[in-house]
């Protein structure tokens, strides 16, 4: 790693204060995980191992290749610069020279796993903390929108809950600089294009034009809000449906709300059809199909702080 980057990681660019951040040896990511003995998650280019005795989670990712070591050093250089309370929290970062083909991120480890996990039958999340994880969650997207960063991959399985169940937003191997940007050159095919996202989350109209901008994020964020409200997942590959497609006869009013609230809610003694209407609301315009349409996440914390009881002192 150049000089350059080195010293990036540890103080202030451009007038953005960067999070305290630690340089570990990979003999001391060895040590701290116990030989990576205890994995607690894995996706497509890395895998998370749990250390320090349950406080610390170490992303492992590879770097073996020029494009996987460009995401690594642009996820650094974004998270270095994160400091909110509902963005989880980096601690550190290796980049020992004896290690070329791999490379590990510290966080704060949040021991209540991730919303898609909590949304799961066997598990039930009361309406108060639905609506107050959905409020977190618009707070650190108007924090990142406010410093020109866009997520590029909101889903629930990339909320971890900690010890009382608030939101961490996590995971930004697709995060940009930027309010929009093409992913590749117009010209490019659909089979080319490297799609960022989800299945279920994704932006139809990135999907068209390969325009990311913040509103790819607030779709996303629409999306969850439908998924808080039903207990669904953001797509059934059992049927191979959307969420967003089955409860287009809701948005549109063709069908009542009642039917399609979570069944795990309506013995809650917090739940109020009122605020799930109004959830509703925010969600049809936050995957609006045109993104002049959809509201800022400014916007967003501001309506939901007016329409829900709970969240009106935050």
């Amino acid at each position: 790693m150049t000089t350059f980057l080195k010293s990036f990681f540890c103080f202030t660019i451009t007038d953005h204060k960067v999070a305290d951040c630690g340089n570990f040896s990979w003999d001391d990511i060895t040590k701290r995980t116990t030989n990576f003995s205890t994995q607690i998650a894995s996706g497509g280019f890395s895998t998370v191992y749990l250390a320090d005795s349950g406080f610390t989670a170490v992303k492992i990712q590879p770097t073996c290749t020029d494009r996987l070591a460009r995401i690594h050093h642009q996820e650094l250089e974004i998270l270095v610069r994160l400091r909110h309370p509902n963005i989880v929290r980096f601690l550190g970062h290796s980049c020992d020279d004896k290690e070329q083909d791999q490379r590990a991120l510290l966080f704060e480890y949040a021991p209540n796993g991730t919303l898609h996990q909590k949304l799961q039958p066997q598990y039930h999340l009361t309406w108060k903390t639905r609506t107050l994880i959905a409020f977190q969650l618009a707070q650190a997207l108007e924090y990142l929108h406010g410093i020109q960063i866009i997520h590029g991959d909101v889903k629930a399985s990339n909320i971890l809950l900690d010890h009382h169940l608030n939101c961490k937003l996590c995971d930004f191997g697709s995060a940009k600089f930027g309010f929009t940007s093409m992913v590749l050159p117009p010209s490019s095919t659909k089979m080319n294009r490297i799609v960022m996202g989800s299945q279920g989350y994704v932006d139809p109209h990135y999907l068209s034009t390969g325009l990311v901008s913040k509103k790819n994020d607030v779709y996303g964020y629409g999306v969850i809000l439908l998924e808080l409200i039903t207990g669904k997942e953001a797509f059934d590959f059992e049927k191979g449906e959307k969420l967003t497609e089955s409860m287009s006869p809701v948005l549109n009013g063709a069908v009542g709300v009642e039917g399609v609230v979570d069944p795990r809610l309506r013995h809650d003694d917090g739940f109020h059809l009122d605020e799930v209407k109004a959830m509703l609301a925010v969600s049809g315009k936050c995957i609006h199909p045109s993104p002049m349409v959809r509201p800022c996440a400014t916007q967003i914390v501001a309506s939901m702080r007016n329409k829900f009881l709970s969240l009106a002192h935050l």
